[in-house]
C-alpha cells in the first residue's frame, strides 16, 4: 500500500497508516526498544541490596553502579539524537540496542563491583544512542493524523514496562543461585525481538536538513567535566577532600564552563544556548533541575531503606512505590489538560510542594514500619504531588521553544532531569549523613535516610517557589496541545531521569510540531521506584 512505500533513494514517506500491519511493527519495536532502558533502570535499584552483598560492594559502590549508567546516558544523548538525524534512525537505534544488550551481558557476568560499574557505563552509551531513536522514528514515519495515537500508544505501554519493573525486578532478585543477574539478562531476549521488529518493519529515516558537523568537542567536554565532578562529588565525602579531589571537583566545572563557552560560539551546537534566553524555557529547566533531584535521590535511597532498615524482602521492595506510577498513569494526563485550562503557574507550584509533604511523610518510615500506616500515605501524596507537576512542566519546557527546535528542547530538557538525579545521588547521601559506615549499620542508615528525605523535601519544595516565582500565569502563555504524557516512575537512567535513573517518563510532543532539523524529543529519565 501506499502508506508503506519506501523511497529508491533510502527515505520514507512520512504517511505510514498505524492501523497497517507495518504500523504495528514499528510501533512494537520502539516501545519494546525504549523499555530496554526504562526497564533496567527501574529493575536494578530494588537489586541494591543483593548487588553490594553478592559482590561486597558497599554505598560508594552501589551508588556508581547507579550513576556510572546516567553519567554516559546524560553525556552522550544529545549525541544520540544528533547521529540519528544525520547517519539513519534506525540504522543508530540498531547499534544503541546491540550494544545495550552486550553491555548488559556484561553487567550480568560481573565478577567484581569494579567490573559492573564498567559495564554500567558502556550500557549508558548504548541506552543513549537508542533512547532518542525510539520517538524520532515515530515522528518521521507515521502520517500526521496518526502520529498524536502512535506516541500515546508509545507513552502508555512504556508506562507498563515502568509499572511492572520493580515487581519484575523483586521476583528476579530473589531467584537463586543468579539472583540479581537476571535482572541484565532478561534485556537479551528483549532485545533479539526488538532488532527482528526493526529490520523486519521499521524504513530508515534521516534528517535531510541535518547539515554540519557534529560537536564532538561539546560531547568531549560535556562527558568529562560531568565525569570528573561526579567523581568528586560522589568520592570526596567519604575518602576525605585531599588535594586531588578538590583538582577533581575544579577540573569538571572548568570543563563544563568550557563547553557551555564552546557551545556559545558554536555554529553548530548540541545544546543551543538560545534556548535559554526564553524565560519560560529557563524557568522550567530550573524547576526541573529541583525536583529531579529531589526525587531521584529520594528513589535511590527508599529501595535501601525498605530491605536493609524495615526488612522489606526485595519484591515487597519493587511493589512498594507502585502505588506511584498507578496515580501517574490515572492523573498526570487530566493534569495536563488542566494545565492548558488555567495555566502551568498553579499546577507547577502547589505540585512539587505536595509532593515534598510526601518526601516529609518517609520520616515515619523506619525499622518494623507498617506499609499501610507509614509507607503507603507518603507515598500517595507523593504520588499526587508528582501527577500535577510533570504534565505541565514538560509541556512548559516544550511550548517555550521555537517549533523548529522542540526536538532539541526537549532533549535538553531530558539531560537536565538527568543531570540532576546523577548529582543528588552522588551529594545527597553525603549530605544526609549516610557514609559507607552508615551503610553498615540499619540504625545509622535508617537516620540518614530520614534526613535525606527532609532535604529532599525541602529541594521539591524549592522547585515549587521556584515555579511561583519565574512562571507565567494564565494569559500570559499557552500550552501545546499534544498526546498523553508517558507517565510513572522509570528512568534515570535512567532514561531515562529514565532513571534508568531511571526519573519519571516526561514527554509531549506537540502534534503539529515539524520535523525537529537537530534532534529529537525523547523520554525523560526514568524515576527509579
Amino acid at each position: 500500500m501506499a502508506a508503506d512505500r519506501e523511497l529508491v533513494d533510502g527515505a520514507v514517506d512520512r504517511d505510514l497508516v498505524l492501523r497497517s500491519a507495518r504500523g504495528h511493527g514499528v510501533l512494537a519495536a520502539t516501545i519494546l526498544g525504549s523499555g530496554l532502558a526504562s526497564l533496567d533502570g527501574t529493575v536494578v535499584n530494588v537489586a541494591l541490596p543483593r548487588i553490594g552483598r553478592d559482590l561486597h560492594a558497599g554505598l560508594v559502590a552501589l551508588q556508581w553502579t547507579v550513576n556510572a549508567y546516567t553519567l554516559t546516558l546524560a553525556g552522550f544523548l544529545l549525541l544520540g539524537g544528533a547521529l540519528g538525524d544525520r547517519r539513519g534512525r534506525r540504522r543508530i537505534f540498531l547499534l544503541g540496542v546491540v550494544w545495550f544488550t552486550a553491555a548488559s551481558v556484561g553487567c550480568a557476568l560481573a565478577p567484581t563491583a569494579g567490573v559492573l560499574i564498567g559495564m554500567r557505563a558502556l550500557q549508558g552509551v548504548g541506552a543513549a544512542l537508542l533512547t532518542p531513536g525510539s520517538l524520532a522514528i515515530l515522528e518521521a514515519v507515521f502520517r500526521p493524523e496518526d502520529r498524536a495515537a502512535a506516541v500515546g500508544s508509545w507513552s502508555g505501554l512504556g508506562g507498563v514496562a515502568t509499572a511492572i519493573g520493580p515487581v519484575l525486578g523483586g521476583v528476579l532478585v530473589g531467584v537463586a543461585p543468579w539472583g540479581w543477574r537476571l535482572v541484565f539478562l532478561l534485556n537479551v531476549p528483549l532485545a533479539a525481538a526488538v532488532i527482528w521488529l526493526s529490520i523486519r518493519f521499521v524504513p530508515e529515516t534521516r534528517d535531510e536538513e541535518a547539515t554540519g558537523r557534529l560537536d564532538l568537542p561539546g560531547v568531549v567536554l560535556a562527558a568529562a567535566g560531568l565525569a570528573l565532578l561526579v567523581y568528586a562529588l560522589t568520592e570526596g565525602p567519604q575518602r576525605g577532600w585531599s588535594g586531588g579531589m578538590i583538582a577533581c571537583l575544579l577540573g569538571g566545572l572548568a570543563l563544563l564552563a568550557a563547553f557551555l563557552l564552546g557551545e556559545s560560539r558554536s555554529g553548530n551546537p548540541l545544546m543551543p544556548l538560545s534556548l535559554f534566553r526564553d524565560r519560560e524555557f529557563a524557568a522550567a529547566n530550573i524547576v526541573t533541575l529541583a525536583v529531579y533531584a529531589a526525587l531521584s535521590a529520594a528513589l535511590f535511597l527508599i529501595p535501601l531503606q525498605l530491605q536493609r532498615v524495615s526488612g522489606y524482602s526485595p519484591v515487597a521492595a519493587g511493589t512498594a512505590l507502585l502505588p506511584v506510577t498507578a496515580v501517574m498513569l490515572l492523573l498526570s494526563a487530566r493534569a495536563g489538560r488542566l494545565a492548558q485550562q488555567i495555566g502551568p503557574r498553579i499546577p507547577m507550584t502547589v505540585g512539587p510542594i505536595i509532593a515534598a509533604v510526601g518526601l516529609a511523610m518517609l520520616t515515619r518510615v523506619g525499622r518494623d514500619a507498617s506499609y499501610l500506616t507509614d509507607l503507603l500515605p507518603a507515598v500517595l501524596v507523593f504520588a499526587l504531588g508528582l501527577s500535577a507537576t510533570v504534565a505541565p512542566l514538560t509541556a512548559t519546557a516544550l511550548a517555550s521553544a521555537p517549533a523548529h527546535q522542540v526536538g532539541v528542547a526537549s532533549a535538553v530538557n531530558n539531560d537536565v532531569a538527568r543531570v540532576a538525579g546523577l548529582l543528588s545521588v552522588a551529594v545527597l547521601p553525603g549530605l544526609a549523613g549516610i557514609s559507607a559506615k552508615a551503610y553498615a549499620d540499619p540504625a545509622a542508615l535508617s537516620s540518614g535516610f530520614h534526613t535525606a528525605a527532609l532535604i529532599a523535601a525541602g529541594l521539591c519544595a524549592s522547585g515549587g517557589v521556584l515555579a511561583a516565582l519565574l512562571i507565567r500565569g494564565k494569559g500570559d502563555t499557552a500550552l501545546p496541545t499534544g498526546p498523553d504524557l508517558r507517565t510513572g516512575p522509570a528512568a534515570a537512567s535512567g532514561d531515562g531521569p529514565g532513571p534508568e535513573s531511571g526519573s519519571v517518563p516526561r514527554e509531549l510532543a506537540p502534534v503539529t510540531a515539524p520535523r525537529p532539523t537537530s534532534s529529537c524529543a525523547i523520554s525523560a529519565p526514568p524515576a527509579r521506584p
